[in-house]
């Protein structure tokens, strides 16, 4: 009976662990991004068609994540030094009203493109529940890469190399 009780613990705790993975597997590199529409603060739209031939950085976002507000100084930069070559960032802030993110940009302003998750269906297709959350999707509408979590501007180039952005020795993959 004690066997038979550990073995059934050991298959529960397996299959929660499995259904966790599950959970937070979201898609998976090189598949196609999932269809999505968006609209910014400013009224911009993009959808799937309209990206095409560009590479999109989706970072999901909070206003109380201390993370997101160390990387935002970055990936602002990155979308100003990028900005030139078709490189798309969408600032996706994540359940927060747009009263409470007006007051948060009036006092910490960004440069990239502000998405409320009103006006997007981003965070529930790539599981936004831990900030922050880069996505890179490839000039073709493939994912090049999924980071969850900050890691420093290092990182983010990395990744946004993976969607032909820059090289790792600086030269843009075009």
């Amino acid at each position: 009976m004690l066997a038979r009780t550990a073995i059934l613990r050991g298959a529960v705790s397996c299959a929660l662990f499995l259904t966790a993975l599950c959970a937070f597997a979201g898609p998976k590199a090189k598949e196609p991004a999932p269809r999505f529409n968006a609209k910014t603060t400013a009224g911009e739209k993009f959808t799937n068609d309209s990206i095409k031939g560009k590479v999109v950085l989706l970072e999901f976002w909070s206003t109380w994540c201390p993370y997101c507000f160390a990387e935002a100084p970055f990936v602002d930069k990155i979308n100003h030094e990028y900005g030139d070559k078709r490189l798309i960032v969408l600032s996706i802030n994540v359940a927060e009203s747009k009263k409470t993110v007006k007051k948060y940009l009036e006092q910490h302003p960004r440069t990239s493109r502000i998405v409320l998750t009103d006006d997007t269906n981003l965070a529930a297709m790539y599981e936004a529940t831990v900030y922050p959350i880069y996505v890179v999707i490839d000039r073709d509408g493939n994912i090049a890469g999924t980071q969850r979590g900050a890691a420093g501007e290092a990182a983010l180039r990395e990744l946004l190399a993976n969607g032909g952005i820059e090289s790792k020795d600086g030269s843009d993959r075009q």
